[in-house]
C-alpha cells in the first residue's frame, strides 16, 4: 500500500515512548506520532494521551522511502481549539489602586482621539496638582 503525504489515515497505537508513538498503518508499515503532533495542547507525559492500542486518525506529515520512516500527526486531523479570549486591559497603567487616575483614564478613553499637545496639557494640569496636594500634606 503506498501512502501518500497530506492522507488522512487510521492506525492503532502499537508502542509508546517518551518521545512519541509508533502507529501501524497496514501489517507491514507503521509511522512515528511525534509527542509534539499529538495533541493541540501540551503534552507532558505522551501515556496521558495515547494508550497501546489505541484505534486513531492520523494525517500522513511526510515518507521517507530510503529509511522506510513515515511522519504522522494526530494533532492535524482534529480542529483546532478556539483562542482564548485576551484578557481586557485596564487603561492608565499598572496602578489600580489609584481610583482618581483610573477614573480620568476611563474618561479620556471616552473622549476619543486627543492630539498629544492636548494631552501633554492634561498631564502638566494633574501633574501640577498632584504636586500642590503633595505640598499641603507636607506643611500639615
Amino acid at each position: 500500500m503506498n501512502f501518500e503525504v497530506g492522507s488522512i489515515v487510521e492506525g492503532k497505537v502499537t508502542g509508546i515512548k517518551p518521545f512519541g508513538a509508533f502507529v501501524a498503518l497496514n501489517d507491514n508499515v507503521q509511522g512515528l506520532v511525534h509527542i509534539s503532533e499529538v495533541s493541540h495542547g501540551f503534552v507532558k507525559d505522551i501515556n496521558d494521551a495515547l494508550s497501546v492500542g489505541d484505534v486513531v486518525s492520523v494525517k500522513i506529515l511526510s515518507v521517507d522511502e530510503d529509511s522506510k520512516k513515515i511522519s504522522l500527526s494526530i494533532r492535524q486531523t482534529q480542529e483546532a481549539p478556539a483562542p482564548a479570549p485576551k484578557k481586557e486591559r485596564r487603561p492608565g497603567g499598572f496602578n489600580n489602586n489609584n481610583k482618581k487616575s483610573s477614573n480620568n483614564n476611563a474618561q479620556d478613553a471616552n473622549k476619543g482621539f486627543n492630539t498629544l499637545e492636548a494631552k501633554l496639557k492634561d498631564w502638566l494640569k494633574e501633574s501640577t496638582d498632584r504636586q500642590a496636594q503633595l505640598n499641603k500634606r507636607l506643611k500639615k
